[in-house]
């Protein structure tokens, strides 16, 4: 049977579970917006982050090649005459400008003549694109590795050092070509820019950058990267100075919200095609919206077990007259009180009160008539003892104790003998008194929970409740108590009664699993203590007669 919940405690919970849904409903629809605006609003960030460090690396390069052009301008360079003034006055460039990690003035074929910290010099550099396109105009190259000068530069990190190309011809007063004026500018550069740009908000909240150059391998970014293809489905539609954003599904297999800007370059620089993009996990993104909706609710909880006891108190006002009425209706089912007391209170409880003694009574009478009724339909109109419509009820009660408690039942079928002579010689009226004080003899030979039922006539059935190792034994002895109580003569008005009894009697399950079929062989066993001199008892295990 399930739990029983007082209406109090319904009426809480309900509070309660109204409260949480509604927290959690506002939570949800507050999560997903909230989702919904921070993805938008950190999806344009991304865009805006990458084309702020796009934008930076564009002017960078567009400032450096500004540099070499002034330089290039220079009477010392036009007219090569002293050429460690020209070193002189790289060194100085050199060390004002950190990111230019070489730089060196070369004769019309290719000849480094002067260089920062002289490095390469008497060095040819005529098959190096750094000179070749140089002789077409200005020249910037994409990233790329230098290993010779990689040897001979300072290389703390020991990482492979990249280096961008700068370089120009330079030409003389009467516009011959006197060299090329070449440059190396270190990539760990653009990693300066990022870091001076963008390290607060990348710590912050954890955002990671990628430069992507023209041929769609990674430049910078984390080092299992570098060098690496990458392919993001947003890559191909951008559009040079162009920045968007997405949620990509990156080759890691997660998902990220990117944001995307290709470069145009700045103002007569055209750029070299880098693409720089900016990611944020996505649950990193969302992490705020969990975190406030994890708040709502842990709130509402609060919210609604406060909510709850509130209602708790409340609810007692109004459940307290029925608890009473409760109350009284236990102790009138106990007998301790015998009517419902009247209720003052709300109109509806005292209409109830009112109709509750009403029914009590109703159901008084009616139980009273109940009972008289199932006496009369249970029991021996004459002798008071159970009828067979009462038998029929008890049996199967009686079969399941017995199998409860583990015993057998002792079926026991008793038959006066001789009754016939009293009526014929006493009248009916005293044979009815005999019955009657037969009865009460069978009656009193019972223990509890026994049952003696009148058939009719003067034919009785005794169930006895008798233990499994000593059911014939005890179904015996009870047997004879019974002939022996039953022997005893009986005063009548017209004189003494003196009659026998026999009795047949079988045990269930042991005789036959089958009850209806034990009583059958109980009535055998009868007819055969009848046939065999009568006053006594025969059972179904034939043993000799008592």
């Amino acid at each position: 049977m399930p739990p029983s919940y007082s209406l109090r405690s319904r009426f809480a919970l309900v509070i309660a579970l109204l409260v949480g849904a509604l927290s959690w409903m506002l939570g949800t629809l507050i999560g997903q917006y909230s989702s919904q605006q921070l993805r938008e609003d950190t999806g344009r960030d991304m865009a805006e982050l990458s084309y702020a460090m796009v934008d930076r690396l564009d002017r960078d390069m567009a400032s450096r090649a500004a540099v070499l052009r002034v330089l290039s301008n220079l009477e010392a360079l036009r007219q090569p005459d002293n050429i460690g003034e020209i070193r002189h006055l790289l060194d100085s460039l050199q060390k004002e400008i950190p990111s230019i990690a070489w730089i060196g003035f070369t004769d019309p074929q290719g000849n480094v003549l002067a260089s920062s910290n002289d490095l390469l010099e008497g060095a040819s550099i005529a098959q190096r694109p750094v000179y070749l396109e140089a002789l077409k105009g200005l020249f910037i190259g994409d990233v790329h590795e230098a290993v010779l000068l990689a040897k001979l530069l300072p290389n703390p990190t020991g990482e492979a050092m990249k280096f961008v190309d700068i370089s120009l011809p330079i030409h003389g007063p009467d516009g011959e070509l006197v060299g090329v004026l070449a440059s190396h500018l270190s990539w760990s550069w653009a990693d300066d820019v990022r870091r001076a740009l963008l390290e607060p908000i990348q710590e912050r909240r954890n955002v990671e950058f990628f430069v992507i150059g023209k041929e769609g391998t990674v430049l910078l970014g984390p080092a299992t990267m570098i060098g690496q293809p990458l392919q993001l489905p947003k890559l191909a539609s951008l559009e040079p100075g162009n920045s968007q954003w997405a949620v990509q599904r990156w080759p890691d297999g997660n998902e990220y919200l990117t944001g995307l800007t290709l470069s145009r370059g700045y103002q007569d620089y055209p750029g070299l095609g880098w693409t720089v993009v900016a990611r944020q996990s996505v649950e990193q993104a969302y992490a705020p919206a969990q975190r406030l909706l994890l708040s709502i609710l842990i709130w509402g909880s609060g919210l609604a077990l406060v909510f709850a006891l509130f209602g708790w108190l409340i609810s007692g006002y109004f459940t307290r007259p029925l608890q009473e009425i409760a109350d009284a209706a236990d102790q009138l089912s106990a007998g301790s009180i015998s009517e419902i007391p009247e209720m003052r209170g709300s109109r509806e409880i005292s209409q109830l009160s009112q109709s509750i003694r009403h029914l009590v009574e109703s159901l008084t009478l009616q139980k009273r008539a109940l009972g008289a009724m199932e006496t009369l339909a249970h029991h021996d109109p004459l002798t008071g003892l159970p009828n067979r419509i009462a038998l029929e009820k008890y049996l199967p009660q009686a079969q399941q104790r017995s199998h409860l408690q583990q015993q057998f039942l002792a079926l026991l079928y008793l038959d006066l003998d001789d009754f016939k002579l009293v009526n014929d010689n006493y009248g009916h009226s005293a044979g009815d008194h005999l019955l009657r004080e037969l009865a009460q003899r069978l009656k009193s030979s019972l223990r509890d929970g026994d049952m003696v039922a009148r058939l009719g006539g003067d034919e009785f059935l005794m169930i006895l409740q008798v233990p499994e190792h000593d059911a014939r034994a005890q179904a015996r002895m009870v047997a004879e108590r019974a002939i022996a109580s039953l022997s005893q003569p009986v005063m009548l008005e017209e004189g003494e009664a003196r009659i026998g009894c026999s009795v047949g009697g079988a045990i269930w399950p042991l005789d036959h699993a089958d009850l209806g079929e034990a009583l059958e062989l109980a009535d055998q066993a009868l007819y055969r203590a009848k046939q065999e001199g009568r006053n006594q008892a025969q059972f179904q295990d034939s043993l000799s007669p008592s």
